[in-house]
C-alpha cells in the first residue's frame, strides 16, 4: 500500500480548477457535475469519492452571503423597486451558485484524495 504524504493545499488548488489532485493535468469532472471514473492522464480512480451534499452546502453558504450583502447594498444605496432588487439579487446568486458548485465539488474530491478517505 502506498502511504506517501499527499499535500492538501496543492490538491485543493487543483480540485478548485477541476484538475486531478494527483497529477494536476486530467479533469475530475467529465460534465458539469458528473465525476469522471478516472484521470485520463495518470489513471487515478475517482470511484471512491463521496462528495454527496457537501459542495451544495458550501455553495449555499457562500451564495446566500453574497446575496444578503448585495440585497442590503441595493436597498440602502439605490431607489430600485423591490421587484428590481429581487431580480438583480436572484440573478447574481444564481450565477455565483452555478460557478461555485463544480469547483467546490472538485475541491471536496481533492480533499478526500489528499486525506485518503473512502479508499483513496
Amino acid at each position: 500500500m502506498d502511504l506517501t504524504i499527499r499535500e492538501l493545499k496543492p490538491a485543493l488548488k487543483r480540485g478548485l480548477r477541476n484538475r486531478c489532485p494527483n497529477c494536476g493535468e486530467g479533469r475530475i469532472l467529465s460534465g458539469y457535475l458528473k465525476v469522471a471514473p478516472e484521470c485520463t492522464v495518470c489513471g487515478q480512480s475517482f470511484t471512491a469519492q463521496r462528495a454527496d451534499d457537501g459542495p451544495a452546502y458550501l455553495t449555499v453558504l457562500i451564495g446566500c452571503h453574497v446575496g444578503g450583502f448585495l440585497l442590503h447594498g441595493l436597498f440602502v444605496h439605490t431607489d430600485l423597486s423591490p421587484l428590481q432588487n429581487a431580480t438583480i439579487t436572484g440573478s447574481v446568486v444564481t450565477l455565483v451558485s452555478l460557478a461555485l458548485l463544480p469547483r467546490f465539488k472538485g475541491a471536496m474530491i481533492a480533499w478526500q484524495w489528499a486525506s485518503r478517505l473512502h479508499g483513496f
